[in-house]
């Protein structure tokens, strides 16, 4: 009976330590950064891309957010909710998942 009971009580530690694990998932973020292509990445994170952005991005690059202060480049998985936005520096509100984030909203900066 104890050893059912300690691999019961296993089994319970382990759900709850994965609980812990997935509970920022699903949760909206707000992060500054600029809006580029995936070519330039960071390169391109600055007030003078915007033109270049705009080419690349109509040339089949993906759309990205590079983070201000670590430079994080965050692929954006609904590139149309970012539309108008090519090359600005916004405030992007969104779910985070990985390296990626799927964009509710964006707010100029």
């Amino acid at each position: 009976m104890r050893k059912v009971a300690a691999v019961c009580l296993a089994v319970c530690f382990v759900f709850a330590l994965s609980a812990l694990a997935f509970d920022d998932m699903g949760k909206s973020t707000t992060v500054n950064g600029w809006i580029v292509d995936d070519k330039c990445g960071a390169k391109g994170a600055h007030a003078g891309a915007e033109e270049c952005t705009k080419k690349c991005l109509a040339a089949g690059a993906k759309m990205v957010v590079v983070t201000d202060g670590d430079q994080k480049v965050l692929a954006v998985e609904n590139p149309d909710a970012l539309k108008g936005h090519e090359g600005h520096h916004v405030a992007v509100t969104g779910t985070m998942k990985g390296d990626s984030i799927h964009v509710d909203s964006a707010k100029m900066l």
